[in-house]
């Protein structure tokens, strides 16, 4: 290919806010799942972990706030860098509780024993560092 070539190529594929539109999306959205099975089944689970580990057990329900409002509000492009931070904040906990002793195991099929937490928390830091985005509900730039 000539340099001509792939410069159009390049040209015509850089876009910075769909990408960040596409991150912000899939972010968001699978990790939303999570949320919605803790809403539909309860958090018991989280608060006997936490219990277990010798901690309140109603910090639990700050797993809401990272899987269920953070992603939505990613979604929606709003508060980004703060809700990214939850998100980090949520995974640092899940990894604590429930993942470390699997950080260097993979699992049955050859993934990495804790690689969603691994996927959200490294997602999670690219958007703290790019932000939303232009296409975000909030037009002002401190709210995206």
């Amino acid at each position: 290919m000539s340099a001509s070539c792939l410069s159009s190529i390049n040209t015509c594929l850089n876009k910075p806010d769909l990408s960040r539109l596409l991150l912000r999306l899939s972010l968001g959205g699978l990790l939303l799942f999570h949320g919605w099975h803790k809403m539909m089944s309860g958090i018991g689970p989280i608060q006997g972990m936490l219990a277990a580990h010798g901690m309140p057990a109603f910090i639990g329900y700050g797993v809401y706030v990272g899987e269920v409002v953070a992603p939505i509000l990613i979604i929606l492009g709003v508060l980004c860098r703060l809700s990214a931070l939850m998100v980090i904040g949520t995974m640092l906990v899940a990894w604590l509780l429930a993942g470390i002793g699997n950080t260097f195991h993979v699992d049955a099929v050859g993934a990495w024993a804790i690689e969603s937490i691994a996927f959200y928390t490294l997602m999670s830091l690219v958007l703290l560092f790019q932000g939303a985005g232009r296409y975000s509900l909030a037009k002002n730039d401190a709210w995206r």
